[in-house]
C-alpha cells in the first residue's frame, strides 16, 4: 500500500442479530483511526450469508452508531444504506447483496489464472467424507491433499466441467491453496506472522446456488474496489488472514493490500471465554447498545435502556483492550480521536467488568450540569404522574446526583422531593412518632416556620442542631421525628438537604400533615 494514499477504514458488520458491543467497539476503534488520520469511516454491509440475516438487524447497526456518534463518512445518509454509487458516495452501494454482479467476474478471474477451481461435490457427499474420516480417527479437510481426490474441475475433464456448469447449481468456486508455501504477514497489533499453506484448506468463494460470493471474497474484492488502506477488525478473522493475502497476490493487488490489525476478543468479567451475546441476560449486565426485540418478543436488556450515557458507554468501551499512556481515564470522543493508536492496543483478551461501565456513567451524570440533568428526568417524573419545573427539578437534583449512576436513580434515591408522604413506614413511626417527640417537633415547626427567608444547606443545619440542642432534647429522636415526617420513613437525606430542596412552605405543610395523619 502507498504511503501517500489517504487513509480508509470500514467497519463491515453482517446484519446477523443486534450488534454487540465488541462489534461497537470494532466500530469505535475504526472510527477513532480514521479521524486521527483525517481519513474516512466506511460502514458497509456484508450481507451474503442469506441463511442468517436477520429482519431489522442492519437497521439496528444504523442506529447503534447513531446512538453512540460513531458517524460514517460514507455508506449512510440519512440513516439509509446508500443504494448506488454518486459524487459524494463514490464506492456505492454499501450493502454487498446490492453488489452480487461484481463477484463472479472475479471468481472467474481467479479460475482463468489457476488460482481458483470449481467444485461439484454435494452437501451429501462432503458429509459421506467427513463420517468416513471420523471413523478412521481422523478429520476431513478440503485442501491440497484430499482435492486430488474429488469431483472438482482439476480432477474431471473439460467437457465434464463444462456439463456440470450447465446442469447443475450446487457447484461452488474455490480457492486453490498452493502447496507448501509460506505466508508471510504482518499485523500491526500482533507483529510479523508466518503461516505454511499445508495447514490451510480451499476455502469457498463463491456459491452457484444463491450467485453470491463467500465472505473471503467479496470482502477482498470490495476493500480493495473501495481503496481501504487499513483493516481494523476481531480477532476471530486471524485464521482467515493467510488466505487474504494469497488473494491479494493471486489478484495482483498486493501494492493495494490494505494493512491489518486485528483487535483482541472482550471476555467475560470471570475471564472465563469470550464475552457473548447471551451473556448479558446470564450475567446480569448489557451487551448491546439498543434494545433488541427477539422472536419471541422479549426485549433483550441494553445500555441505552439501562440508562447509560452514549458518551460514557463510549468512554468504557475505548478502554477494554487500549488506554492513553497515561493516568486519565475520562476521554470525550474528542480527545479519543486525539489520542487514540494502535501501538497501545493490547494482544490478549480484555476483561469486561460491568461495575467499571457503572463507574463511568456515575462519572459523567457528576459532570453534567444540575440543569441538563433536570431536562432528562423531567420525562421520568411524567411517568411517576409528577409535574415539576426544570428549576425545581434542577435544585432537587443538586443535592442527590452524588448518590446516583443513573438518572432513574434519581426517583429511587429521593421520591420525596416530589411527592409529599401518603403513608408513613410502620415500625419507624412506632419508635420515633411518640408523645414526647411530637412535643418537641411541635415546637421545631415552629422555630422553622420563623425563618425569614429561604436558607441554605448548611445554614438549615446549624440552625436546627443549635435549636434543639439548646433545649437539651435528644438530637437522634428529634431528627428521626421529623424526617418521618418529611419522607415518610426515619431514614433518607440529610434533614437540611430535604428542607433547602422542598422549601420551608412545603416542610411546615409536612409535618402539619403528619401530626394531622399519625395523631400527636
Amino acid at each position: 500500500m502507498s504511503e501517500n494514499k489517504k487513509t480508509r477504514v470500514r467497519f463491515a458488520p453482517s446484519p446477523t442479530g443486534p450488534l454487540h458491543i465488541g462489534g461497537v467497539r470494532t466500530a469505535l476503534y475504526n472510527y477513532l483511526y480514521a479521524k486521527q488520520h483525517n481519513g474516512t469511516f466506511v460502514l458497509r454491509i456484508e450481507d451474503t450469508d442469506s441463511a442468517r440475516f436477520v429482519s431489522g438487524a442492519e437497521e439496528y447497526i444504523i442506529g447503534a452508531l447513531e446512538w453512540c456518534g460513531i458517524t460514517p463518512d460514507e455508506g449512510v445518509e440519512n440513516g439509509k444504506i446508500v443504494e448506488e454509487a454518486s459524487a459524494r458516495h463514490p464506492h456505492g452501494p454499501y450493502r454487498q447483496s446490492q453488489r452480487r454482479g461484481i463477484y463472479r467476474a472475479y471468481a472467474e478471474q481467479l479460475i482463468q489464472n489457476g488460482y481458483a477451481y470449481y467444485a461439484f461435490d454435494s452437501a451429501e457427499e462432503l458429509v459421506a467424507k467427513r463420517a468416513e474420516a471420523e471413523s478412521k480417527g481422523q478429520t476431513f479437510i478440503y485442501n491440497q491433499v484430499t482435492r486430488k481426490g474429488l469431483r472438482n474441475s482439476l480432477t474431471l475433464s473439460a467437457s465434464e466441467v463444462e456439463h456440470l456448469l450447465e446442469t447443475t447449481t450446487g457447484w461452488t468456486i474455490r480457492f486453490k491453496m498452493p502447496e507448501n508455501e509460506i505466508v508471510a504477514m504482518d499485523d500491526l497489533i500482533r507483529g510479523h506472522i508466518e503461516v505454511n499453506t499445508e495447514t490451510l484448506d480451499d476455502k469457498v468463494l463463491w456459491k452457484r446456488a444463491d450467485e453470491l460470493p463467500t465472505y473471503h471474497l467479496a470482502n477482498i474484492v470490495d476493500d480493495y474496489l473501495m481503496e481501504i488502506t487499513e483493516v481494523i477488525r476481531g480477532e476471530e478473522w486471524l485464521p482467515s488472514l493467510p488466505l487474504h493475502y494469497m488473494l491479494y497476490k493471486s489478484f495482483g493487488w498486493e501494492s493495494s493490500r490494505p494493512r491489518f490489525a486485528h483487535l483482541s476478543l472482550l471476555l467475560k468479567p470471570g475471564g472465563q471465554g469470550k464475552l457473548s451475546k447471551r451473556d448479558g441476560d446470564k450475567l446480569g449486565f448489557p451487551v448491546f447498545p439498543l434494545p433488541w426485540t427477539g422472536t419471541d418478543g422479549e426485549v433483550t436488556n441494553s445500555y441505552r435502556g439501562a440508562g447509560y450515557f452514549p458518551e460514557a458507554f463510549i468512554n468504557m468501551l475505548a478502554f477494554l483492550g487500549w488506554n492513553p499512556g497515561d493516568e486519565r481515564e475520562i476521554l470525550s470522543l474528542d480527545e479519543l480521536v486525539e489520542a487514540f493508536s494502535l501501538e497501545r492496543v493490547i494482544r490478549s483478551g480484555a476483561h469486561f467488568n460491568p461495575e467499571k461501565a457503572k463507574w463511568y456513567n456515575r462519572e459523567y451524570l457528576r459532570a453534567k450540569s444540575d440543569t441538563e440533568l433536570a431536562k432528562l428526568y423531567l420525562p421520568i417524573l411524567k411517568e411517576h404522574g409528577v409535574e415539576a419545573t426544570e428549576e425545581y427539578t434542577a435544585r432537587a437534583i443538586s443535592v442527590i446526583k452524588d448518590r446516583a449512576t443513573f438518572v432513574a436513580d434519581f426517583w429511587t434515591a429521593a421520591p420525596y422531593l416530589f411527592v409529599a408522604p401518603s403513608e408513613y413506614v410502620q415500625k419507624d413511626a412506632a419508635k420515633f412518632w411518640t408523645a414526647e417527640n411530637c412535643g418537641y417537633l411541635s415546637k421545631l415547626r415552629s422555630h422553622i416556620a420563623a425563618y425569614k427567608s429561604e436558607l441554605e444547606v448548611a445554614a438549615i443545619a446549624e440552625s436546627i442542631e443549635n435549636y434543639i440542642r439548646s433545649n437539651q432534647w435528644p438530637f437522634g429522636k428529634v431528627m428521626n421525628s421529623l424526617r418521618l415526617s418529611l419522607t415518610g420513613s426515619a431514614s433518607g437525606l440529610g434533614i437540611a438537604e430535604i428542607i433547602y430542596t422542598i422549601g420551608l412552605q412545603e416542610t411546615v405543610r409536612r409535618i402539619d400533615n403528619a401530626f394531622k395523619t399519625l395523631g400527636t
